[in-house]
C-alpha cells in the first residue's frame, strides 16, 4: 500500500465512498445530505494542512485521511485528523496504515499532540484502533451524536501526545 498526498485527480475516487459513509450517518457529524462541492471543500485540504490517499499497487484508492491543526492561534500546536476507508476495502489494514501515517506526519510537522474531536462511541472498531495507536478517551460528550439506529450516543474526544 502506498500513502501519498491526494491530488484533485483523486477526488472522483474519494467522493463515492465518502458520500456513502456520510449518508449512512453512523460515524461522521457531517450532514447526511452533504453535497459534493461542500464535501470537496471540507476534505481536500491545502498546506499547511494535508489530505492523503492510501492506494494499492494498481492505484486504486482504498482510503483517505485529512490532517490539520485542531485549532487556530494558540491552539495550533495540536493536530487533528479525519479518516475514511472505502467499505469494500475495510479489514485490510488501511485505517491503521493511515493512522500511523498521520501520527508520523503530525510529529514531523512539530505538533505536540493530536486530538480527535468527535469519535462516535458506538464506532467501536475506530475507538479500538485509535487506542491501539496510543490515543486515550479524555472525555465523552453524552448523547452528542444522533445515530440512525442506536439513537443518541456519545462523542469521544481522544488525544495522544507526540
Amino acid at each position: 500500500m502506498l500513502i501519498r498526498t491526494a491530488t484533485p485527480e483523486d477526488w472522483p475516487a474519494i467522493w463515492p465512498f465518502l458520500h456513502r459513509i456520510v449518508a449512512a450517518g453512523e460515524t461522521y457529524t457531517y450532514p447526511r445530505d452533504l453535497d459534493e462541492d461542500r464535501a470537496r471543500d471540507l476534505w481536500m485540504l491545502t498546506a499547511p494542512s494535508r489530505t492523503a490517499v492510501a492506494t494499492d499497487p494498481d492505484g486504486t484508492v482504498l482510503g483517505t485521511a485529512k490532517m490539520n491543526p485542531n485549532q487556530m492561534g494558540p491552539g495550533a500546536h495540536i493536530a487533528s485528523a479525519s479518516f475514511m476507508v472505502a467499505p469494500e476495502h475495510a479489514g485490510r489494514g488501511v485505517g491503521r496504515a493511515l493512522g500511523e501515517h498521520v501520527v508520523e506526519w503530525a510529529r514531523s510537522e512539530g505538533y505536540r499532540g493530536m486530538q480527535f474531536n468527535a469519535v462516535v462511541e458506538s464506532n467501536t472498531r475506530a475507538v479500538a484502533l485509535w487506542r491501539s495507536l496510543g490515543f486515550e478517551v479524555v472525555g465523552t460528550v453524552p448523547e452528542a451524536f444522533a445515530h440512525p439506529t442506536k439513537g443518541f450516543v456519545g462523542l469521544h474526544i481522544m488525544h495522544r501526545y507526540l
